[in-house]
Formats: C-alpha cells, sequence, structure tokens
C-alpha cells in the first residue's frame, strides 16, 4: 500500500491527462509480475562483497561502494555510488590490475540488458552517479528513511530530502487507524 499511494497511478500531480492514462493502461495490461514491479520497483545491489543481491527500497541502500540496479518497468537505471563513480572516471576499471572493478561495473549493465530485451514499452535507460541530476529518478521510489529531519536514525545512507513520510510513520499511521476502529 505505502508504494502504491507513491506511485504515478495514484499520484498525478506534474503529470498530464495522457501521461496518468497511459501510466494505468499499461498496469491494467501486464501480468501480475509486471504490474507489481510498477507498484513496488526492485533494487539490486552490486559490490564487492558477494554476488548482487535485492536490497530494499530504501535510502539506507544508497552506498558509496555499491551499484545499484532500479526496475521501475517504464525505467531501467544504473546508479554508481560515489567512490565507484570517482574510480570509473578515473579509469581505473581499463588498468588489468582492477579486473574487479571491470566486472562490477559490466554486471548491472548486462542484467539491465536483459531486462530492455523483453520489455514492451522499451523502458527509459538511465546511467547515473550518486548526487548527479539523474538520480533523482532512483530518488524518488526510495523510502525516506533517512531525511532532512532524522538524518541519524536509521544508520547510514544519503538523506532524501522530502515531506514525504517513510515507510514506518506509514505503517504506525496505519495500524492506530487499524486499532481505532469504526468508533
Amino acid at each position: 500500500m505505502y508504494h502504491l499511494r507513491r506511485s504515478q497511478f495514484l499520484q498525478v500531480f506534474n503529470s498530464s491527462p495522457d501521461e496518468t492514462a497511459f501510466y494505468r493502461h499499461c498496469l491494467f495490461r501486464e501480468d501480475t509480475n509486471n504490474s507489481l514491479i510498477m507498484i513496488q520497483p526492485t533494487l539490486m545491489s552490486y559490490g564487492f562483497e558477494g554476488p548482487p543481491a535485492p536490497v530494499l527500497l530504501d535510502s539506507v541502500s544508497m552506498k558509496a561502494d555499491v551499484v545499484l540496479l532500479l526496475d521501475t518497468f517504464f525505467h531501467i537505471l544504473i546508479w554508481h555510488g560515489e567512490t565507484i563513480a570517482e574510480w570509473r572516471k578515473a579509469g581505473y576499471h581499463e588498468q588489468p590490475e582492477y579486473e574487479n572493478l571491470k566486472l562490477l561495473l559490466e554486471a548491472p549493465v548486462q542484467d539491465a540488458q536483459e531486462l530492455l530485451i523483453d520489455r514492451l514499452p522499451v523502458p527509459r535507460y538511465i546511467v547515473c552517479d550518486q548526487h548527479g541530476s539523474q538520480a533523482r529518478f532512483l530518488v524518488s521510489k526510495l523510502n525516506p528513511s533517512t531525511s532532512y529531519n532524522n538524518a541519524n536514525q536509521y544508520g547510514g545512507g544519503e538523506a532524501v530530502l522530502t515531506d514525504d513520510v517513510n515507510v514506518n510513520s506509514f505503517l504506525s499511521a496505519l495500524s492506530a487507524l487499524a486499532v481505532k476502529g469504526a468508533s
């Protein structure tokens, strides 16, 4: 419910009626798996610690030493953490002694290409770095557990500047309403 209420299907601010109709048409046309990806996108983390793993759709997942792959059905986004982006810009991945960095940078690209092959309509493919302008597509989908008013409460992650509530506040309010009942 949290992700549905934040999705482009219910939040139509800054969208034309045509865009809203398009998104809703796609939602109703697709199968259950794709519809769930539209409502709650998937986020994969690629790092040096191990194989790629799904991570929470949360701001604590934005770390400087990882590469994230976001699939929102309409967007496929590869996000490089600050450290990884600096290493890539310095060209370390082109040197033979940094083969592991080259493999780390190639893995999400290969996974993104597999997603792009079968998807219709073809999603927008975005490659961005931490603090870059295109990173807004990722930040807009994340749970703002670290925002400007609770930056150290959940430990880590990049602060998301938003007035939207985080999932814990949403669930607390929802459970309070459920317990209160229809009195």
